[in-house]
């Protein structure tokens, strides 16, 4: 099994890598494939587009800016280089014009109010976030027809690829990495089988596919833009968009605590404050459509970040003035967490609730917090599952569909759980009862049990049990 970790860590834009990033790229994927001419036999030249979406797309897809992201996708946008003025004006001219004008394609008509459209029905078959692109011609006559799945965190699948993907197993995936380890069993024994870290092993598999210093640059990218994030979210005020009318907390805490730590009576757990704050921000930026970095995905964005800032800024007895090969080593090891409940479980709150992400997020945190503090493979391992125990069962219910209520104080709580995780699993000496495997499969077990009202559809739990008005 091999994820980058630049597969875990993608710089995009918010509120939802699912539902946002996901369906610009699945947007962008179905030009290209107009222009690569795979198109139904005897197929003349594309005149329109249609898109529909479903599942948890359909339900929370307006909450979660999806309308948006689709058309930004097919007006040629990226998520990971989006410039917000440039985006805007396309859409205003589009929203005039009801007509696309894509690099190397005739001129598409697609009319976003009726050309776009959410179906509220039963979602298609392969996961619960699901869209299907079309293209007629002048005729109506169909040229192309593709069904996408947002997977979570970004990460986008045809059907076909979907299939693939589910029929191959473990067998589809060719053991080209030094290290292929497909389980946390199966990390801990080739960490005792070379003597490597967590993150060393998971740098060799890296060092496959690019350089040293390109890994490193990336690497360095990736919290530079972590730590933009959280400058931008600590230093902004103002109301959240999406009608919940959520007013920005970050700068308005960070003041306070700031004036408070000049005092000598502050409580010891006030150092919480700082680990939510930081991870606050981050999701604060999320909601208003920023960019972060996938965390493994835009709703628990804030958790690695937030524990990565605490560590720097108030644990500097445990690193080096200039940590960036500390910070290094934290993103390789929550990578390689990430990575194991991707492949054997989820990361989609459509799919397997909050649990998914947050849950998932926390433990990465967690284990990259043990690494850097000097944790062996065996308290990164025990750190990892202490984080994701205590989410299992956590629903995905935002109210609104928006990615605000709850989900920027889970991001504060799952970074404060993934801080005493790490804590906890150091005080002891790696040897515990519930393997990492177990607790993932768990939540697998966990998530395929859950009514879907609870699974990111805002049909149940705290987003219908709302402030009257």
């Amino acid at each position: 099994m091999f994820l980058s970790v630049f597969e875990i860590f993608k710089i995009g834009i918010g509120p939802s890598s699912s539902h946002t990033m996901g369906p610009m790229i699945a947007a962008s994927r179905f030009l290209e494939s107009l222009r690569t001419g795979r198109l139904e036999p005897g197929a003349r030249a594309p005149a329109a587009i249609k898109c529909s979406l479903h599942g948890s797309l359909a339900f929370t897809g307006k909450g979660h800016a999806t309308d948006r992201a689709v058309e930004l996708g097919l007006l040629g946008f990226s998520p990971e280089a989006l410039d917000p003025v440039e985006a805007d004006a396309a859409r205003t001219e589009l929203r005039q014009s009801k007509t696309l004008s894509p690099q190397d394609l005739p001129r598409l008509a697609f009319d976003p109010e009726t050309d776009l459209v959410f179906d509220y029905g039963p979602p298609l078959p392969g996961h619960a976030n699901g869209m299907v692109l079309s293209a007629a011609d002048a005729s109506g006559n169909l040229v192309l027809e593709e069904t996408y799945y947002s997977i979570g965190g970004g990460f986008v699948l045809t059907e076909r690829e979907l299939n693939a993907a589910e029929d191959d197993g473990l067998a589809g995936q060719l053991p080209d990495v030094p290290h292929p380890f497909h389980t946390a069993e199966e990390m801990l024994e080739m960490g005792k089988r070379t003597g490597l870290s967590v993150a060393e092993m998971k740098r060799a598999n890296e060092l496959t596919r690019l350089s040293s210093e390109e890994l490193d640059a990336k690497l360095d990218q990736v919290w530079q833009a972590m730590s933009d994030c959280i400058e931008r979210g600590l230093s902004s005020e103002g109301v959240l968009p999406g009608g919940l009318q959520v007013r920005r907390r970050a700068k308005g805490i960070r003041d306070a605590l700031e004036r408070e730590g000049r005092r000598n009576d502050a409580p010891p757990h006030i150092v919480n404050d700082w680990i939510s704050l930081y991870a606050m921000a981050v999701n604060e930026e999320n909601a208003a459509g920023g960019q972060v970095v996938t965390s493994p995905t835009n709703g628990a964005a804030g958790v690695v970040p937030g524990v990565i800032r605490y560590w720097i800024d108030h644990c500097p007895q445990h690193h080096a003035a200039s940590s960036s090969q500390d910070v290094r080593e934290f993103l390789l090891t929550a990578s390689a967490i990430g990575g194991l409940v991707k492949w054997n479980a989820s990361i989609s709150g459509a799919e397997c609730g909050c649990q998914a992400e947050v849950g998932s997020a926390s433990a990465m945190a967690a284990a990259g917090l043990c690494a850097v503090l000097g944790g062996t493979n065996a308290q990164i391992e025990n750190a990892a599952e202490i984080a994701l125990e205590h989410h299992l069962g956590m629903t995905c219910d935002p109210a609104g569909g928006l990615v605000q209520v709850p989900c920027i104080e889970r991001n504060g709580l799952g970074a404060v759980k993934a801080v005493t995780a790490a804590s906890l699993a150091l005080r002891g000496d790696g040897a515990h009862f519930m393997p990492l495997d177990n607790c993932i499969e768990a939540m697998r077990q966990t998530g395929a049990d859950m009514n879907a009202k609870y699974k990111e559809t805002s049909l149940g739990g705290l987003a219908v049990n709302l402030p009257g008005c």
